[in-house]
C-alpha cells in the first residue's frame, strides 16, 4: 500500500497484478490500482482532473491526463472518502506509476494533491540484486 497526503487530502494506492487478463508471451501485463481518496481537512473539495505518468521497465513514459476518475468529479466533504479502482496495462513485467489530481475548494481556488509513486511488479520480472 502507498499513501501520500497534501493539503489535507489523503489518497492511498494499492496495486495488484491481475495474471487473468495479461499474457507474458505477448509482453501483455495488466493491472489493477485501487484509489482511496480522504478529505481530512475542514473544506470541501472537488476532484477535477487527474494526470498519470506510467514508466515502464524499459523506461518509456507514457502520460494520462482527463477529467475525473472513472467517468466521476467526486466532491468530498470534510472525513468523506471516495474509492474506485481503475487498470493499466504495460508491455513489460513491472514498471512505476505516479500522479496528481486537480483539486478545487469550494471558494474555487484549484490545486494539485500528489498521488504516490506506486510500483507495477508482476510475478514474471526477474529479480535483480545491485
Amino acid at each position: 500500500m502507498y499513501s501520500a497526503t497534501t493539503r489535507a487530502i489523503r489518497v492511498t494506492v494499492r496495486p495488484s497484478y491481475l495474471a487473468e487478463q495479461s499474457s507474458p508471451v505477448d509482453d501483455h501485463y495488466v493491472w489493477a490500482y485501487h484509489v482511496q481518496i480522504e478529505n481530512l481537512g475542514e473544506e470541501v473539495v472537488q476532484l477535477l482532473a487527474r494526470h498519470w505518468r506510467i514508466t515502464d521497465s524499459m523506461g518509456r513514459v507514457q502520460e494520462v491526463r482527463g477529467a475525473g476518475v472513472v467517468g466521476e468529479q467526486p466532491v468530498l466533504n470534510p472525513g468523506e472518502s471516495f474509492e474506485y479502482t481503475s487498470g493499466t496495462p504495460l508491455p513489460t513485467p513491472s514498471g512505476i506509476m505516479v500522479g496528481s489530481y486537480e483539486m478545487e475548494s469550494q471558494n474555487g481556488e484549484r490545486f494539485e494533491i500528489d498521488v504516490p509513486a506506486f510500483s507495477l511488479d508482476s510475478p514474471h520480472q526477474s529479480v535483480q540484486l545491485n
